[in-house]
């Protein structure tokens, strides 16, 4: 783990999720009854601009709690997480998702993230953890099977940089699974990331990243196929797959202007190829002579993810925190 001060944090995760204004609803308005607040149409996960990152926010505060690296923040992030993980709040958020117009609702990546919620929740061993755990397995058995019958459906991979990637999407949700011992779910992941990537042929970073990129395309394929293959066979994959001579020379993106809610999404992809570069080295054979150009690209990145992590402009403060939390913990790592 990186030796950083995770207390900050947490504090940027309790500075949003009680913070309702400015919101981003994405959201399928039906009846002029849809047209509410945010706290009324989702209470649990209305604060943080949007949806997904007041999930995500939820998980870093469980996430620092159960690795007990909240610090002085512990007693005011379990008691956020009672105000807003109560039986009735995430009642209501499963009605919410569950309406036929909302089946595309934050899919994949809230719904993914959603899932890392109830992961942390289903390995912590806390009388908190439990109560809360049990309110919410409606709304996770839905993200869950939301993303299952997306996966079945989808003919081509969403190779994007944004929300609607879905091999990121796919190694969060595949991630789940093993945990909460969906073995259905799990496979239909592994089948179809098999089908969509197990081809993959010339990746190239000269097309990355786009402008307002928080996540890679090329990287986050390969971290979702180091999750399904074999060390040896990902091994080959990843010399296959990638069409630039020297790819692991990467260096990481620079925005250009940090209260630009779009153009900060590169410090975000900062800190994901970080741990993507992680897992990648880990899913090789230790022998295999990229690993330490892996790990080096990694650390760069890792440094200057980190560097940019603050609150001086909400666009990144009320997110960052959740990425750089899930990178210098080891999410997505499998010991971890």
């Amino acid at each position: 783990m990186t030796a950083v001060d995770t207390t900050r944090f947490a504090r940027l995760a309790l500075d949003c999720i009680d913070r309702e204004y400015p919101n981003k609803i994405a959201h399928v308005l039906a009846s002029d009854e849809d047209v509410r607040p945010p706290r009324a149409l989702t209470p649990a996960f209305y604060g943080c601009f949007d949806w997904h990152s007041a999930v995500h926010g939820h998980w870093l505060l469980v996430r620092l709690l159960r690795l007990q690296l909240a610090g002085d923040h512990e007693g005011a992030a379990r008691d956020a997480l009672a105000r807003h993980l109560s039986a009735e709040n995430l009642a209501a958020e499963a009605a919410y998702l569950a309406r036929d117009d909302r089946a595309s609702f934050e899919r994949p990546y809230g719904l993914a993230w959603l899932l890392q919620l109830a992961t942390e929740l289903r390995q912590w061993d806390d009388a908190d953890a439990r109560r809360h755990a049990a309110a919410i397995a409606p709304l996770e058995r839905i993200a869950a099977d939301r993303i299952g019958q997306w996966a079945r459906k989808l003919t081509h991979p969403v190779r994007v940089g944004e929300h609607a990637q879905s091999a990121f999407g796919f190694a969060l949700a595949l991630d789940w699974a093993h945990v909460a011992g969906d073995e259905a779910l799990a496979q239909t992941l592994r089948d179809r990331a098999l089908a969509l990537h197990g081809h993959d042929r010339g990746c190239t970073f000269a097309l990355e990243p786009s402008g307002q990129d928080f996540l890679s395309p090329c990287l986050a394929a390969a971290d979702l196929m180091r999750r399904v293959l074999p060390p040896e066979a990902f091994a080959r994959w990843l010399a296959q797959a990638f069409a630039d001579p020297d790819p692991w020379s990467l260096q990481p993106a620079v925005p250009s202007d940090r209260s630009d809610g779009k153009l900060v999404h590169l410090d975000g992809l900062n800190l994901s190829r970080a741990w993507m570069l992680e897992g990648i080295a880990a899913g090789l054979p230790r022998d295999d002579r990229r690993r330490a150009a892996i790990e080096a690209a990694a650390a760069r990145h890792e440094h200057a993810g980190l560097a940019a992590v603050d609150d001086t402009h909400y666009e990144g403060g009320h997110w960052l925190g959740s990425f750089a939390v899930y990178l210098v913990t080891g999410r997505g790592l499998a010991s971890r």
